[in-house]
């Protein structure tokens, strides 16, 4: 019988029901370390200042192929850095469309396709910076 994996959810909070710490299962937990990493500025943590890949002081640099390569090389080695090296892909789209018109400029699209080593399940995740 196998047990199924629970972490903590994030954001940390309190399960209304339970009332004990909120649980994530492991592909949402996965998922959701992700995009933690995509989301956070270096120092932004306390506890660990290194952590995060700081993609938001990238949106107003000058858009041409040198952002595109800094983008996906601070994605791979903050998630070999902190998630031991599941990645598979990352696409960068620069002036990402969120509305399905025109892009927007000062923003990206990320996606990051990743390998979940518990089940060697590929999952795919998309964060718009901007």
């Amino acid at each position: 019988m196998t047990i199924a994996r629970q972490d903590y959810a994030f954001p940390f909070r309190i399960d209304p029901a339970s009332q004990q710490t909120a649980q994530a299962g492991y592909a949402a937990h996965v998922d959701q370390m992700v995009r933690q990493l995509l989301l956070t500025t270096p120092g932004e943590r306390a506890d660990l200042p290194q952590f995060g890949c700081g993609l938001r002081s990238l949106v107003f640099a000058p858009t041409n192929d040198a952002l595109l390569a800094t983008v996906k090389l601070r994605i791979i080695q903050g998630l070999n850095q902190w998630l031991a090296g599941v990645v598979s892909m990352v696409d960068v789209v620069l002036g990402a469309d969120t509305s399905g018109s025109v892009p927007e400029p000062g923003t990206f699209q990320v996606t990051v396709t990743y390998t979940l080593v518990e089940t060697q399940v590929d999952q795919t995740v998309t964060v718009t910076i901007g």
